[in-house]
């Protein structure tokens, strides 16, 4: 592989790549808490309606979402979208509908105690969202978001069906001109994964920091041998406590 294929097919075609999932990213997370906020409406049509848009975008494919976008959209509205925009806005609204769910099913699963308190201090629903709900329901979000997000990174790869120049176009681009399938394809997967690690990292480095602004931090667990002499001796407390009680 040559030094030109480097810097002007695949190094340009990750940087297409990471532009396309942080702007997929940040579009399906607003959809995504816009939708799931919404799906814990009060009112049945608000909440039918947001059902209605997570069952069309999950039911249908990116990939054809995508086509309808760059090709159908311009001959029946006359609007023209660049196929990078195109390819954004399918990701987004896809992956939204997805994230949706992630984010409803954390705000429900935030104690109803925690909800009653708010109530109980006259909090307006919209500051027992903000000030109680969404604090401790976030950090249950994120990891199931990296999920997704690893799952965003991986689906740029179909983009390339709509010649945006990501890092698949580039080795197509490039296994066409040195006829290496194996080695081109291989140094993508590894790219993908490089990506996936890095993305899988700050979402953890994340979490933790989402964690400890509610006081939740990580155990400190000692060595394996302390863990078992502690429990060896709660055994002991424990049966002296029972033959203790026996005794009187």
């Amino acid at each position: 592989m040559t030094a030109g294929l480097w810097e002007n097919w695949l190094l340009p075609g990750v940087w297409i790549t990471i532009q396309l999932t942080l702007y997929s990213a940040a579009f399906a997370t607003a959809v995504a808490f816009g939708i799931g906020l919404v799906r814990t409406s009060p009112r049945w049509i608000v909440r039918f309606l947001s059902g209605f848009y997570v069952e069309i975008f999950r039911g249908t494919s990116a990939l054809v979402l995508m086509f309808w976008l760059a090709f159908v959209m311009p001959l029946a509205f006359h609007w023209q979208l660049f196929p990078m925009w195109a390819a954004v806005l399918a990701l987004g609204l896809t992956y939204g509908a997805y994230g949706s769910e992630i984010v409803r099913g954390a705000i429900a699963s935030v104690a109803p105690a925690q909800r009653e308190a708010a109530i109980a201090l006259s909090f307006t629903p919209a500051q027992r969202m903000r000030r109680v709900i969404l604090p401790q329901a976030i950090p249950e979000m994120i990891p199931p978001f990296n999920n997704l997000l690893i799952e965003l990174l991986k689906g740029t790869a179909l983009v390339s069906a709509v010649n945006v120049a990501d890092i698949t176009f580039a080795g197509q681009l490039s296994r066409l001109a040195t006829g290496e399938s194996a080695q081109i394809y291989s140094l993508i997967l590894v790219m993908y994964f490089v990506l996936a690690f890095v993305l899988t990292r700050l979402m953890r480095l994340l979490e933790r920091r989402a964690k400890a602004g509610i006081g939740q931090f990580p155990e400190k667990r000692g060595p394996l041998v302390t863990r078992k002499l502690s429990a060896r001796q709660e055994a002991e407390q424990s049966s002296n406590m029972i033959t203790g009680g026996g005794a009187q």
